[in-house]
């Protein structure tokens, strides 16, 4: 029957269409992050729209409707600690209209301006019973939170939870390639200094350190250094 439901469910259809398509093509933990965000935006009135991500026993701020470069991916939160760290302990939405700066749970940071807003709902987000982040929007003014965008974010973050852990796993296994291919190319390279210089395991991995902090290199680039002008010695 066509209609007012058939609108409805549309409309439904579309925006779980919507989220499918935009998490699954995502790669990385960060822009899946920028697209939940983005999405969040479209959906629902905020002026500001936050994602924190549990890593250990701290909730980190890793993306920002608004740029934030000062603070996100810097900023941490305890479990407990505020309404962001409320939400994540109990595992409960939060939603204040207005003053939410005095509700005895609310935490304050001078470096988020969004801090002052009036308006503020929380919501957790979830894989298998496990938090794993936290959504916040705000609002400048005071604003009712209805019960259709509360249910919304709360079914994102039910939607996007095992997304966000996977991506961050995936994100975790790459970081963990790169120091390992730093490894090696350290090993290399130390040994390439025993060899040509005579110098022992120790004080071939101390000439590299001492040059990485002279040069303020990387240690992989000096490390690049020395394989580059040791090839270059062989094959002139």
């Amino acid at each position: 029957m066509d209609g007012p439901t058939q609108n409805a469910d549309d409309a439904l259809v579309d925006l779980l269409h919507d989220i499918g398509s935009r998490v699954a093509g995502s790669d990385l933990l960060h822009r899946v992050l920028e697209r939940i965000v983005d999405l969040i935006s479209s959906e629902v009135e905020c002026d500001s729209c936050f994602i924190y991500i549990l890593e250990g026993d701290e909730l980190v701020l890793r993306a920002s409707k608004n740029p934030r470069p000062e603070v996100v991916d810097r900023l941490k939160l305890r479990i407990g600690q505020g309404i962001t760290g409320w939400v994540a302990e109990h595992r409960e939405p939060v939603a204040l209209a207005s003053n939410a700066f005095q509700d005895p749970r609310f935490n304050f940071f001078s470096e988020l301006p969004e801090d002052r807003y009036e308006a503020f709902l929380s919501v957790p987000i979830l894989c298998r019973g496990r938090v794993v982040g936290v959504i916040n929007l705000q609002h400048r003014l005071p604003h009712v939170h209805n019960r259709r965008d509360i249910k919304l974010i709360s079914t994102l973050g039910f939607l996007v939870g095992a997304e966000i852990e996977r991506a961050r796993l995936e994100g975790e296994v790459s970081q963990l390639s790169e120091q390992l291919q730093v490894r090696k190319l350290v090993e290399r390279a130390k040994g390439m200094l025993q060899r040509d210089l005579g110098l022992s395991e120790e004080e071939a991995y101390r000439t590299l350190q001492r040059q990485s902090r002279q040069m303020r290199k990387s240690m992989k680039e000096v490390a690049e250094a020395v394989l580059i002008t040791d090839s270059i010695k062989r094959n002139p």
